[in-house]
């Protein structure tokens, strides 16, 4: 965003003569006008008032590198190669592209204010409007076989549900196998991936997240979906302070999850749970049972009456009976 300078100078809302800003920027009074025109182009809304100058008409959340840092607990900040970007077509295959050599301590972390081409789960497209939400990604290795990495994706949810209540989110309800929920709309996602192949008994994954966090509008969007502002607009949501706590919470989860396995999260998992005690219907099959929770291996168990039958991630999405 070449525009970025200029939108900090403006976030605080007030009006900004053409002079002021071109004095602060070190550059001419029309150079501003063609910046101001970029960055409505890129999406952020402003006012031109004649005679006065600029306005931006909606506060904007601007990510820093130095206030995430700043945030974030030294022992993990000094295990991060922290990328904050301002647009990249996907952080996941952003901290692909950046992977350490293999065995490296190092946890790459990407951040970015706008996804070109963001993915959700099975390759659907995941809405990245710029400026509002959190889309971040992490480089995570774990020693051991393929097997060992079952329920990951519930792991990292326990990890984001938790940065969340910490930062005075109430109830975050869990939805199988990869969705965070406030109520009935769908605040945020989770995608894992393997990265190469297992080697040496090693094995690399990319888990990124994206979080609704100032979002009003989602056209095109299928499906019910909340945002922090929406839900508690009295709050200060700080994408900063946000991103600084997930990250924190899902390292932390990982080291757990590596020394003592998925156990540790089961019961945390559990109860947040929001298929729990449900009606529910696979949507690729004719499985219908009351949603009885998590087995051992991550897998959702449907009670059909005759006994409890688990469904595997990766295989089945669930939907709620209507």
């Amino acid at each position: 965003m070449k525009s970025r300078a200029l939108i900090g100078l403006m976030a605080d809302g007030n009006v900004h003569s053409g002079e002021s800003l071109a004095s602060s920027l070190g550059i001419s009074r029309t150079a501003i006008w063609k910046q101001v025109k970029r960055a409505v182009a890129e999406g952020y809304d402003i006012d031109t008032i004649r005679g006065r100058g600029y306005r931006l008409k909606t506060p904007v959340d601007l990510l820093s590198h130095e206030d995430i840092v700043r945030h974030l607990p030294p022992a993990i900040c000094q295990r991060l190669q922290l990328d904050v970007l301002d647009e990249v077509d996907s952080t996941n295959a952003e901290i692909i592209r950046r992977r350490p050599s293999l065995g490296s301590p190092v946890i790459p972390v990407c951040i970015a204010d706008c996804q070109t081409a963001g993915r959700g789960r099975r390759g659907r497209q995941w809405q990245s409007p710029r400026g509002e939400n959190l889309y971040l990604s992490l480089g995570l290795t774990f020693r051991g076989g393929f097997a060992m990495l079952d329920g990951l994706s519930l792991v990292l949810g326990v990890a984001a549900a938790e940065a969340l209540e910490a930062a005075g989110v109430d109830r975050v309800g869990l939805k199988w196998p990869n969705d965070l929920f406030l109520g009935r709309g769908k605040i945020a996602g989770i995608l894992v991936e393997l990265q190469g192949e297992l080697e040496e008994g090693v094995v690399q994954v990319v888990a990124g997240i994206g979080l609704n966090v100032h979002m009003r509008r989602a056209e095109g969007v299928d499906q019910a979906w909340e945002s922090l502002a929406i839900a508690s607009p009295e709050a200060h949501w700080s994408r900063n302070l946000l991103s600084a706590r997930l990250i924190a919470s899902l390292v932390a989860a990982a080291d757990q999850f590596s020394s003592e396995g998925f156990e540790a999260f089961l019961d945390r998992w559990q109860a947040r749970d929001i298929f729990a005690g449900q009606e529910l219907t696979t949507s690729q099959s004719d499985l219908a049972g009351i949603g009885r929770g998590i087995d051992a291996a991550g897998n959702y168990l449907l009670d059909t009456g005759q006994a409890l039958v688990p469904v595997r991630a990766g295989e089945i999405s669930l939907r709620v009976q209507s």
